[in-house]
C-alpha cells in the first residue's frame, strides 16, 4: 500500500521512550529508543561497523536497528516503510518479530511467502499487534537477506519477579552481537560463507583492518546491572564472557530461568539471554568478548568500562572458563515443566525431522524448502486444509488444535550446529543437543535450540494453542536460504476466526508484490 494510505490509521505514530531503571546510574551512552508505537524506515546507506566500507540495508539508517521498548502489556502498532533503492541488494523486504508469539495476529509474524507477501519499495505496512503476557528480550530482523536489518525489542516488566537481583537495565544494557559481511548477502549465495568479523553493539574490527572504534559499556562500582544480550548473527555462534567477572543467567529468549552463575556463554544465532554482572571488580577497564566459532572470523571486542577508569583499552587477560554455560543446567522459573505425559514419544503428536545435506542444500525428511508463490496463511484463508494442498508440498505439517507435540530433529552430515526457532511458540527443551539424558520435570524453555550437528539430536515440546502457519526453521540465513525449513500448520480448520478479523492493509500486500513483478 502506499504510505500516505496509512493516514486513515488512528494510531498516533510517534517515538517514545520506554526505558527502565531503578537507579540512577554513571550516565550511559543512549542508543536511539522507540516505543511500542513508532514508525521505522527500511533503507540503505554505507556503513563501515568494522572499518571497512560497504552498503547496507538498515533500519532508520544504523546498524544495529534502533532499539523498540514496551512495557508489558501494551499494544505495538509499528509502522515498517520501504525505502530500498540499491539494486546490489534486495528491494522487497518484511520484518518478523522475533519471539513474539502472535497468537491471534499470526498475519504480523513479518514472514514472507508464510504469513504475508513482501513489502515493495515505496509502500509499508502497519504491524498491529499485542504481546498479551509476554515479557524479556526479543529482537526484529528481515527474513530476506543478512545485510543489516535487525535491531533489540525490550518488554519491560515492572513486577519482575528477579528484579531484587539488579539496579540497572535500560537501553544502555542492550547488548547485541553480530557477526558482519564485507559483500552483500544476494552475492554469496550458493557459496560457503564466512563472516569477516563480529561485531558488540554495532562496532569491531577485521583481520588486517583499521583499529576501528568499538563499543563502551560504562558502569559504576557497586551497581548491579541486568544486561540483555541478543544475537543477532547470521551464522555464528559465539562465545560471550567479561573478564574478570561471573554472570548470573535469569532469562532466556523471553523466559526467565532460575539464577544460573557462568562464566562464559555460547550463545547460537538468534538467543539471547539477560544476565546481571556485579560491579565488584577494581575501577578499570575489562574485555568485553565474542569469540566465534570460526577461526576465519575475527573475534569481536568491546570495553566495560568503571566509572573513573581511564579512557583507554583493557589489558585484561582471556582466562579459560571454569563454569561455562551448560543447556542442561538452565531451569524455568515460572510454570516448570514440558506439558503432556512424561517420557519419550508419549505426545499427543510425535514428529520426526531429520536433516541432511546434498550440495549446498539442506533437506528436511528428504524435502528442501522453497517459498511457496502464495504465502501459506493465504493459503489456508482461501480454503486449503490438507497437507496436500498446502504449498509448498511436503514442507507443511498439518497440526490439530491444543495437542501437546514431541519434535525430534535428527542431524546426519555436514553444516552444524544448527540453531532451530520456531515462530509462534515457545517450547520445552527435553533433550539437548549433545546429551544422552531427557528432562520433563525442569527444562529450560525458549524460542531457539541448538540441533546439534552430524550424528546427534535434539527433542523440544509444545502445545497447538495459537492457530496459524508458523515456519519452524535454521537460522543461519543461509541455511534458511538452502532450504532448512518446514512450517506447522496449527489447525487450519480454525485459523480465519483466529486471525480475524485480517487488516485491509494485509490483504493489499499480495496484489502490490504480484503487479511490481518481483
Amino acid at each position: 500500500m502506499l504510505i500516505l494510505f496509512l493516514a486513515v490509521s488512528l494510531i498516533s505514530l510517534i517515538n517514545a521512550t520506554s526505558i527502565v531503571s531503578r537507579s540512577q546510574s554513571y550516565p550511559l551512552s543512549q542508543p536511539a529508543v522507540h516505543g511500542p508505537k513508532t514508525r521505522i524506515t527500511i533503507g540503505n546507506r554505507v556503513i563501515a561497523p568494522d572499518g571497512l566500507k560497504r552498503s547496507a540495508t538498515l533500519v532508520d539508517g544504523t546498524f544495529p536497528g534502533p532499539l523498540i521498548t514496551a512495557q508489558k502489556g501494551d499494544h505495538f502498532d509499528i509502522e515498517v516503510v520501504n525505502d530500498l533503492t540499491d539494486d546490489s541488494m534486495f528491494r522487497v523486504t518484511s520484518v518478523h518479530w522475533h519471539g513474539i508469539s502472535q497468537n491471534g495476529s499470526n498475519y504480523a509474524d513479518g514472514t514472507s511467502f508464510v504469513t504475508q507477501c513482501p513489502i515493495t519499495p515505496n509502500h509499508s505496512f502497519l504491524h498491529s499487534f499485542s504481546a498479551q503476557n509476554q515479557a524479556g528480550t526479543f529482537w526484529y530482523h528481515s527474513h530476506y537477506s543478512c545485510d543489516g536489518l535487525r535491531g533489540a525489542l525490550v518488554i519491560y516488566d515492572p513486577q519482575d519477579p528477579l528484579a531484587y537481583m539488579y539496579d540497572v537495565d535500560d537501553a544502555s544494557t542492550v547488548i547485541t552481537l553480530a557477526d558482519w559481511y564485507h559483500t552483500v548477502a544476494p552475492a554469496l549465495r550458493g557459496t560457503i560463507v564466512v563472516a569477516q568479523s563480529i561485531l558488540i553493539n554495532g562496532l569491531g574490527r577485521y583481520a588486517g583492518g583499521p583499529e576501528s572504534d568499538l563499543a563502551v559499556i560504562n558502569i559504576e562500582q557497586g551497581k548491579r546491572y541486568r544486561l540483555r544480550l541478543v544475537q543477532m548473527s547470521c551464522d555464528s555462534n559465539v562465545l560471550f564472557s567479561i573478564d574478570g567477572h561471573d554472570l548470573y543467567v535469569i532469562e532466556a529468549d523471553g523466559v526467565l530461568t532460575e539464577p544460573l552463575v557462568v562464566d562464559q556463554l555460547q550463545i547460537f544465532a538468534a538467543q539471547r539471554y539477560s544476565v546481571v554482572l556485579v560491579a565488584n571488580q577494581p575501577v578499570d577497564n575489562y574485555w568485553v568478548r565474542g569469540v566465534p566459532n570460526s577461526d576465519k572470523t575475527h573475534h569481536g571486542s568491546a570495553i566495560l568500562r568503571y566509572k573513573g577508569a581511564p579512557k583507554v583499552d583493557p589489558t585484561t587477560v582471556n582466562n579459560p572458563p571454569t563454569k561455562p554455560l551448560q543447556e542442561t543446567d538452565l531451569h524455568t522459573l515460572i510454570n516448570p515443566g514440558a506439558p503432556g505425559t512424561k517420557g519419550y514419544g508419549n505426545a499427543d503428536i510425535n514428529l520426526d525431522l531429520e536433516v541432511s545435506v546434498t550440495g549446498l542444500n539442506f533437506y528436511v525428511n528428504n524435502v528442501t524448502f522453497q517459498a511457496p508463490s502464495v504465502p501459506v496463511l493465504l493459503q489456508i484463508l482461501s480454503g486449503a486444509r490438507d497437507p496436500s494442498q498446502l504449498f509448498p508440498l511436503g514442507s507443511v505439517y498439518v497440526l490439530e488444535a491444543n495437542k501437546v507435540v514431541e519434535l525430534t530433529m535428527a542431524i546426519t552430515g555436514p553444516g552444524g550446529p544448527h540453531p532451530i526457532h520456531l515462530h509462534g511458540h515457545t517450547f520445552d527443551v527435553v533433550q539437548s543437543a549433545g546429551s544422552s539424558t531427557f528432562n520433563y520435570e525442569n527444562p529450560v524453555r525458549r524460542d531457539v535450540v541448538n540441533s546439534g550437528s552430524d550424528g546427534q539430536q535434539m527433542v523440544i515440546r509444545w502445545v497447538t494453542d495459537n492457530s496459524g502457519p508458523w515456519i519452524l526453521h535454521c537460522h543461519i540465513d543461509w541455511h534458511l536460504e538452502a532450504g532448512l525449513a518446514v512450517v506447522m500448520a496449527e489447525s487450519p480448520p480454525d485459523t480465519s476466526a483466529h486471525v480475524s478479523p485480517v487488516p485491509y492493509e494485509w490483504d493489499r500486500l499480495c496484489p502490490i508484490y504480484y503487479n511490481g513483478n518481483y
